[in-house]
């Protein structure tokens, strides 16, 4: 994540009358069911940007991450609130395994409200512009960051970071050229539910 670094609630009101004695109707009508849809973002920060509309750890569903073969019962929340800019993160462990080849592959989800333009200034020298279903995207391999590779796709809130890292299952170092191996079509998967 170099230098950068929403709480799920809805509410209920739920009110019901029951006769008392004979069998009389009640008085009053039973109130209706009234639920807010407003999600309250899990960080914020003073920086008046835009706030993190979309949480890796919330947003991703479980058969979705199953059909990306990372388990959804492995999530784990990060957050990194800062002045002028923040960060929502949730990784995710592999279920996919080649022995002595591939241990696993862990999955980490930074949604963030910095810009695109922002990710290329502080990375594009390990970074090619892609597309992502459409989507503008950054390709970010950095040979000193070893078996991880990312795809950094825009959103109306900033950016959403998808960092892939490489567990081998030998002692033999990876070549570089396999760290990002299918990550394009991991994230053209995951990517849909960005907007939903």
């Amino acid at each position: 994540m170099g230098g950068w670094k929403r709480v799920a609630g809805s509410i209920a009101l739920i009110a019901a009358t029951t006769a008392c004695g004979n069998h009389a109707p009640p008085s009053d009508p039973p109130s209706s069911t009234v639920t807010s849809t407003t999600r309250t973002p899990r960080v914020v920060d003073e920086s008046g940007r835009p706030a993190i509309t979309f949480d890796p750890c919330l947003d991703l569903p479980d058969d979705v991450l199953v059909e990306a073969q990372y388990d959804p019962r492995s999530k784990r929340p990060s957050e990194y609130p800062m002045e002028s800019y923040s960060f929502l993160g949730c990784s995710f462990k592999g279920t996919f395994h080649i022995p002595d080849v591939l241990d696993e592959y862990r999955l980490t989800v930074l949604a963030g409200n910095v810009t695109l333009e922002e990710e290329w200034e502080k990375d594009g020298h390990v970074s090619s512009h892609i597309s992502v279903n459409g989507r503008d995207a950054l390709l970010q391999l950095d040979p000193s960051n070893k078996n991880n590779c990312a795809i950094t796709v825009r959103t109306d809130f900033g950016m959403v970071i998808f960092r892939r890292t490489y567990f081998a299952d030998h002692v033999r170092e990876v070549p570089i050229d396999e760290w990002c191996s299918g990550i394009d079509e991991l994230v053209a998967l995951l990517e849909p539910q960005l907007d939903q």
